[in-house]
């Protein structure tokens, strides 16, 4: 519980969920993320006495206890949250943010008109939330991504470690059969210098705790105190 425990005295950043990028007031761009694994791995770093702020898109799953909850719902809205919420001394982005967004939003439903022509839109990208974080000014001194792939996961993460500037990479395969998304289970292959890690298909909760545990190891190599001094 917070106040005690290795991670004591230390600020943790965590996001999970979706997105949602409007397209009208009615209809949005989103993603199966459910924020279960987010949610857990909140849970696990405040049961080893951090404190978490937990930036949240519109997940299935409720927000955990005793974590400062910050509930969004854009990809805007959620890098403003971040940057809000940093200084941190740990950066865990979970969240499945949305690639895109759609450039003007209609202030009102959009209805068919009778041509059979869909609407047009227009879709600009979204901010990058891991390199900014990553490549910021306040970059936290460890800051792990995710990477939900359906096909070369291990490629297409160790790409990503590299093009982002994060220490690690979370990497899962959420293929159609998996189960993943949205699932209780999650099959992982943890990316970071050192290589790939493949870790047995799990419980999101036992997920989380490893997780926990190698975030505590590698800030104790680190050698440096939540407030910068020697540990």
């Amino acid at each position: 519980a917070f106040g005690g425990g290795p991670l004591a005295g230390r600020h943790v950043l965590v996001t999970s969920g979706p997105t949602h990028e409007p397209i009208d007031p009615v209809r949005y761009i989103a993603n199966r993320s459910s924020g279960a694994q987010g949610a857990a791995i909140a849970v696990a770093l405040r049961d080893l006495g951090a404190r978490v702020t937990f930036v949240t898109g519109p997940a299935a799953v409720a927000p955990p206890s005793g974590v400062t909850v910050v509930a969004v719902e854009t990809a805007a809205e959620m890098a403003a949250a971040v940057a809000a919420a940093l200084p941190a001394d740990v950066a865990v982005m979970a969240a499945a943010v949305a690639d895109w967004r759609v450039v003007n939003p209609g202030g009102q439903k959009l209805k068919k008109d009778g041509s059979g022509a869909p609407p047009v839109l227009e879709f600009a990208e979204n901010v990058d939330i891991l390199a900014q974080v990553s490549q910021g000014p306040t970059r936290p001194r460890l800051v792990v991504g995710f990477a939900a792939e359906t096909v070369d996961v291990v490629a297409h993460a160790t790409a990503k470690l590299a093009r982002k500037g994060c220490d690690w990479i979370v990497a899962n395969d959420v293929s159609p059969g998996t189960g993943i998304m949205g699932g209780a289970e999650n099959a992982v292959v943890l990316i970071s210098a050192a290589g790939a890690d493949a870790w047995p298909r799990m419980g999101k909760d036992a997920v989380a705790r490893r997780l926990g545990l190698l975030i505590v190891e590698a800030l104790r190599e680190t050698g440096v105190g939540a407030s910068g001094g020697d540990i």
